[in-house]
């Protein structure tokens, strides 16, 4: 007669096997949704080579519509404008190599998303990629697009990719904005460390939901015991889906390389002396009132900690002037292949 399973074992058994079920049904998924985006391209293909030379048009469309769903009333997206979708899908990414094997990665609502949304192919590669490493929802995505996710990635100034591991670096450089906009303080544009401090402190939730939303209030002047002296972290906040402790260092005043030192600082302290050993490296964000991209990138390019710079503003300007900044063709084609 064999020995009972003690309740620890019994408790690992089944989180084994709940893991391995849970991993059978995303691997079906992933072979059905794949499927799917298959056939959807099969279609739009088959539509796209039957109108050449215009033999037939919009009315056949419709009626191919009506036959399908009347043969296939429980699968949704044989509609008119499903099936012109289709015919779309195809088109956009026919000649397209590098995005087309893009698109079977990810559901075909999302793909439409990604299609109807983005205005040009390095946009919708920077949705396509994101969307499938982060496992973005169909809200989340819209979201993303909404508020510039992939203009500001471009123009963030992070060294993530060389300090974080893969799993996490991508969702990371989402998490720093070139630029924050803390209108709701009521500060005028010449003002103290203290005085905007104290305002973010007292305007928790707002200062939160600027951040990204994804971030949960840890401390202000947060403290630091090394040795015998005491160090103070400006706002210590807490990122759930990246499940790390970020550290905040606000300037007032122009960015400076000395900042990067007092964060490499602050990171590593946190790392050791704060930091769960369940969770992940800590992040430290730089912001300031103004930088010099090329003194940051200078001041990044051998640090070994991760770290974001980017500025703030207490007026409620939108940041359109960046726009210039934005990168040519060729140089975002490199920054979408970095890993």
């Amino acid at each position: 007669m064999g020995t009972e399973l003690t309740t620890r074992e019994y408790a690992e058994l089944l989180a084994f096997i709940k893991n391995r079920i849970r991993a059978a049904q995303y691997q079906a998924l992933k072979a059905v949704n794949s499927e799917l985006i298959e056939l959807c391209w099969d279609i739009g293909a088959l539509i796209v080579e039957r109108q050449k030379g215009d033999t037939w048009g919009k009315s056949v469309v419709e009626k191919l519509s009506q036959d399908l769903q009347r043969e296939f009333p429980g699968i949704k997206g044989f509609s008119p404008s499903g099936l012109w979708r289709m015919k779309m899908f195809y088109q956009t990414y026919r000649d397209k190599p590098k995005l087309a094997p893009l698109v079977r990665e990810i559901g075909w609502t999302h793909n439409i998303i990604i299609m109807e949304k983005c205005k040009d192919d390095a946009e919708r590669e920077f949705y396509l990629r994101m969307t499938a490493r982060c496992g973005w929802s169909k809200t989340a995505l819209i979201e993303q697009i909404e508020s510039r996710a992939y203009e500001k990635s471009l123009l963030s100034q992070t060294n993530f990719s060389g300090t974080l591991p893969e799993p996490l670096r991508d969702q990371a450089k989402l998490t720093v904005k070139p630029q924050y906009i803390f209108d709701f303080l009521d500060l005028g544009e010449e003002h103290t460390e203290s005085e905007i401090k104290q305002a973010l402190a007292q305007r928790l939730e707002r200062f939160l939901s600027e951040m990204g939303g994804l971030f949960t209030f840890v401390g202000s002047r947060y403290p630091l015991k090394v040795s015998d002296r005491e160090f103070f972290i400006d706002l210590l906040l807490y990122h759930r889906l990246l499940r790390c402790l970020v550290a905040i260092d606000l300037n007032v005043g122009e960015f400076q390389p000395e900042f990067v030192g007092r964060m490499q600082f602050y990171l590593a302290a946190l790392n050791d002396l704060v930091r769960l050993p369940e969770e992940n490296p800590s992040i430290g964000i730089i912001l300031c009132k103004s930088k010099d991209k090329t003194i940051v990138e200078y001041a990044l390019r051998d640090s070994t900690k991760p770290i974001g710079v980017a500025e703030y503003r207490v007026s409620a300007k939108l940041p359109r002037e960046l726009e210039g900044q934005l990168p040519g063709p060729e140089q975002i084609g490199r920054l979408l292949e970095t890993p």
